[in-house]
């Protein structure tokens, strides 16, 4: 058996079972949920074991309470195979009123998730995407984002040894447990696999009716083309229907909606403050996807041409940005949002913590657009001054150059390979 590679959701995981009588660790498939269960778990039910997951879901049929009886915590793997068994931990939960009982997993949103009870104040819900650049050992971690937050900043002059052709590989790798390690071709196949389950079985079991293949594959392709970028539906549509691929648009959102239930797609939605009229305002999400390596596969890139495409690599390294940050930033409620107004000031990534504070972060692929990355976050910074809004804690330039340093403007210019928790 490999060797455990701790998270960033183990801590969270704790505390929550300190809390709550039972949580549930939800997000895509083979992002590592039932691996950091089963670090915390004393007893376990598989209900996608071919030896053990027929009869575990048929006594769910007969009976759910039975599956839980077991050593505290229970691990309840692939729940939403057996909806039914929601309810029943909920109960239990209520019965014992004791902490800690359950840990459930899950990397599909049942159908009729919005008829089942909430579970408020008995299961608590932990997202978990796949690795960030620091869980996999690519990133040092030595820029606190935490201790940036508190008003700490760093040394100048600490290094990343992350370069140009490695972070193609991490794109093309992703964050996927399975292909850490892995050779570039490996790892590609791992993520193209990913998508070719997804299109051929996994986004029909989301709904009640077959999902056409071909049209799950155009879909994916088309949103690759357009990640981090504002694209409409009605061009994301137009550009499927160029490929010689119909989607009327309430099946275009039946498709959306199925990927959002599997946690492949999390768009970034927009921030709206009160510094500009809001019809100035962009109000539509960004496309992106939960891992960068979706995007790659979906196109059938590799290393070398994503090395030879350094505009489009640059929408992809704001893609991994963003999976980072919310990873790193997911201990203190961190949500990530984007500002764009229609005089063509935007902002990447507004990053806002559970408490009010929050961050102006640009993503810039090359040091040569740093200080265009610098110039929109002075902007920006400035109407918000201007309009008596509460300061950023921070304003930083995510970047993939090797030295992190402050600048004289007090910007913080800070390479991805160095960014932690």
């Amino acid at each position: 058996m490999s060797q455990y590679l701790p998270r960033v959701i183990d801590t969270l995981l704790e505390e929550y079972l300190e809390t709550f009588g039972a949580v549930y660790i939800r997000g895509p498939k083979w992002c590592g949920k039932t691996t950091t269960a089963e670090q915390k778990a004393k007893s376990i039910v598989r209900f996608q074991d071919p030896k053990t997951g027929a009869s575990n879901q048929m006594m769910a049929e007969i009976d759910p309470s039975l599956l839980l009886k077991g050593d505290n915590p229970r691990l309840l793997d692939e729940w939403q195979l057996v909806p039914q068994i929601w309810d029943a931990v909920r109960l239990q939960v209520d019965e014992l009123k004791a902490e800690g009982l359950f840990i459930l997993t899950g990397s599909t949103v049942p159908v009729d998730d919005d008829q089942r009870h909430s579970g408020t104040g008995r299961i608590s819900r932990l997202t978990m995407r796949p690795m960030s650049l620091m869980e996999s050992g690519d990133s040092s971690g030595k820029v606190s984002l935490s201790s940036l937050f508190l008003g700490k900043t760093f040394e100048s002059g600490i290094s990343s040894s992350l370069t140009i052709p490695q972070l193609a590989y991490v794109m093309v790798r992703g964050g996927w447990p399975a292909s850490i390690g892995k050779s570039e071709r490996a790892a590609g196949l791992i993520a193209q696999e990913y998508l070719v389950s997804l299109t051929e079985s996994d986004l029909s079991k989301t709904t009640k009716t077959q999902k056409n293949p071909g049209r799950v594959h155009a879909l994916l392709r088309s949103y690759a083309r357009n990640i981090s970028t504002l694209a409409t539906n009605e061009s994301i549509i137009k550009d499927i229907s160029e490929n010689d691929i119909s989607f009327s648009e309430s099946l275009f959102y039946e498709y959306l909606n199925a990927l959002q239930r599997l946690y492949v797609i999390e768009d970034v939605s927009a921030w709206n403050p009160a510094i500009r009229s809001k019809t100035a305002i962009r109000s539509r999400s960004k496309r992106e996807f939960v891992d960068p390596s979706l995007a790659v596969a979906a196109l059938g890139l590799s290393q070398a041409m994503l090395l030879d495409n350094l505009e489009y690599m640059g929408f992809v390294f704001e893609t991994l940005c963003i999976r980072d940050l919310r990873i790193y930033s997911q201990q203190f409620g961190g949500t990530v949002s984007y500002y764009h107004d229609r005089y063509e000031l935007e902002c990447d990534c507004v990053l806002h913590l559970r408490d009010g504070r929050y961050a102006l972060i640009e993503c810039k692929l090359g040091g040569s657009r740093i200080d265009e990355g610098a110039a929109h976050l002075l902007e920006l910074n400035s109407l918000i001054t201007q309009h008596g809004m509460k300061k950023p804690s921070f304003l930083m330039v995510l970047t993939a150059t090797d030295i992190a340093y402050i600048r004289t403007d007090g910007i913080l210019v800070v390479p991805i390979g160095c960014l932690g928790t």
